[in-house]
């Protein structure tokens, strides 16, 4: 006797596909639409094909963006991801300590983007910032709005002081997660603490630090008001990223169709990246077991 289903449970899903339909798939089509033409006004535009892909690949600004873009990217990694795990190992376990310590790491997490930005801009100030002030008067020639590598470097290190606590709370639970038999095996054999943290903690943090990588990518690859807000993408182009130059085509020219083209090839690199990302990441953990 076949048994018969009742596909009517389907209907409760129906309004999470209109609303994903509605918030991303008619948009991400309207600018696929707007990539292949040339628009002057709302009625008057001509069909181009991949013109404007052509031209955004040939454009030697968007490539110096774009290895900017890079090169920032990979450098929140490298410091937030070790500084996280760092960060959650020497945060107490238990007690009123642990709910003080994760309230003052979550901290910088609240402070909403633009803020962060103004905040950071006056802290770097020479003349009235604190940080800035300290390093002209011990000796360094600091002055993130005329020196490019001096913004650059200001960009990176209010990143890391914005997001690194995100790494270090995922890590925190990852940590918590780890049953204590495991410790007490290891006490037993007399394990170091690099002994402990290499084939104990790492192995069960990769799940949180696949989130970690990849919500931190995104988010650095996509940064754009902390940057805004500090440098204006100065001095010169040193901290126009790949986000800024963007929003200067698509709003401040009004060039709908090249920055259609333009996010449509910003969205795929972002696709291709985070999918590099987590197969390697889950390679290496194969490996390891």
């Amino acid at each position: 006797m076949n048994k018969v289903e009742n596909n009517k449970a389907w209907l409760l899903v129906l309004p999470v596909f209109l609303i994903v339909a509605f918030s991303a798939i008619i948009p991400l089509m309207t600018v696929v639409n707007y990539s292949v033409q040339d628009i002057f006004d709302q009625n008057t535009r001509y069909f181009v094909g991949t013109e404007w892909f052509r031209q955004i690949l040939l454009d030697t600004r968007l490539h110096e963006a774009l290895l900017r873009q890079f090169i920032y990217s990979l450098a929140v990694l490298a410091i937030e991801v070790p500084l996280g795990i760092a960060v959650a190992l020497v945060m107490p376990s238990g007690g009123r300590c642990s709910s003080a310590a994760l309230i003052l790491i979550a901290i910088p997490l609240l402070i909403p983007w633009n803020v962060v930005g103004t905040i950071w801009q006056i802290f770097g100030r020479e003349d009235i910032g604190l940080f800035g002030w300290t390093l002209n008067h011990i000796g360094l020639d600091y002055n993130y709005a005329g020196d490019p590598v001096d913004a650059w470097l200001t960009v990176l290190l209010m990143d890391v002081w914005h997001w690194t606590s995100l790494i270090a709370l995922l890590c925190y639970s990852g940590l918590r997660a780890i049953p204590e038999v495991y410790y007490q095996a290891a006490r037993i054999d007399r394990a170091s603490r690099w002994a402990v943290f290499r084939y104990i903690q790492l192995p069960k943090l990769t799940n949180v630090l696949i989130i970690g990588v990849l919500l931190r990518f995104m988010d650095s690859f996509m940064i754009y008001t902390e940057p805004f807000v500090l440098t204006g993408g100065g001095p010169g182009n040193a901290t126009t990223f790949l986000s800024q130059s963007l929003t200067k085509m698509a709003v401040g020219q009004f060039d709908l169709g090249p920055a259609a083209a333009f996010s449509l090839i910003y969205f795929l690199i972002i696709l291709l990246m985070c999918w590099l990302f987590y197969t390697t990441i889950m390679t290496i953990s194969r490996d390891d077991k």
